[in-house]
């Protein structure tokens, strides 16, 4: 079993994984191209650790052992050379991430495992240019990574079932709740489950049935409080199939099926108002700490895995 991780990208998701194999008791190399990027990703896991502190979560002798654990470095060749499995986590760009994965073959131990983070390209594609298929895989986190327990996994024909035997026992093993995937489909599982609700949200927004709060507001205290604990699936077992028969003859011909993102998200990308990270979107946080709505966001996320975990 792996004793060394090394995580390529310190950003939103990178830091967070790093996060995680730390706590787990992993030695982590968290490498990224400038120190500045990498001094704000030690920040960051410094405040989520914090905060798992406060929340009595972890003891403060383990945010501080974790914080060891963490080697952060520019140097790529240095950051790969005893890892047993490398996290892929940087952008979104095929040809990044061919020209990374070139080199991670080239100074990585002949049996380390690497895997991705992508929410975007199938591994088929990840996987295109290497030469050593066989042990590339995909381990896709969610934002917060540190927080939420999900990870889809996704192999490829050529993935070897020893690595993906253990990158599953990895990912239980830093306390994610992984899922093998027996296809690779564009989106996965979550964010072709995410896209339809998100769909039929801004559809609904659109029409003028209910305004964004509203809307939350149905999802936080309605659909989102009992699928915490029971799945969709579950929902329809436990509602009766004949029901849920009923529901989705009634209402699937009258749900949205735009086949592009909506023209509210189109308007508003196109004048920069991209959400927290730009400080408006959807909602203005003209008059509000975006720092504090995450910090009390990932409380919430926190205090939800308590309850789930006992």
């Amino acid at each position: 079993m792996a004793k060394h991780a090394a995580v390529i990208g310190s950003g939103v998701m990178g830091h967070g994984i790093a996060q995680e194999y730390a706590l787990a008791g992993y030695t982590v190399s968290l490498y990224d191209l400038k120190e500045e990027f990498l001094s704000k990703a030690k920040n960051s896991i410094e405040n989520s650790l914090s905060l798992l502190v406060s929340e009595q979560v972890i003891t403060e002798l383990a945010k501080q052992d974790a914080l060891e654990r963490i080697v952060l470095t520019t140097d790529l060749r240095a950051a790969v050379a005893e890892a047993d499995v490398i996290t892929e986590a940087i952008p979104e760009v095929i040809e990044m991430k061919w020209e990374l994965f070139e080199k991670l073959e080239h100074l990585a131990k002949e049996d380390a495992i690497i895997a991705s983070n992508t929410s975007t390209f199938s591994v088929a594609r990840l996987i295109e240019r290497a030469k050593t298929p066989h042990r590339f895989i995909i381990t896709h986190f969610f934002n917060p990574a540190q927080l939420v327990p999900l990870v889809e996994i996704v192999r490829h024909e050529s993935t070897s079932d020893e690595v993906v035997s253990t990158v599953m026992d990895l990912m239980v093993q830093i306390g994610k709740s992984p899922v093998l995937l027996k296809k690779d489909v564009p989106g996965f599982v979550a964010n072709r489950l995410q896209a339809a609700l998100m769909r039929e949200a801004f559809h609904l927004l659109k029409e003028g049935v209910a305004d964004a709060r509203e809307i939350d507001t149905v999802m936080k205290d309605g659909i989102g409080f009992r699928w915490a604990f029971v799945g969709p699936i579950e929902t329809a077992d436990f509602g009766g199939l004949d029901t849920w028969k009923r529901v989705i003859e009634n209402l699937a011909p009258v749900l949205d099926a735009s086949q592009s993102a909506p023209a509210l998200i189109e308007e508003l990308v196109a004048k920069g108002e991209l959400g927290t990270k730009t400080g408006s979107g959807i909602y203005s946080y003209a008059d509000t700490s975006v720092e504090e709505k995450w910090k009390e966001r990932d409380e919430q996320f926190i205090r939800l895995g308590k309850m789930k975990r006992g």
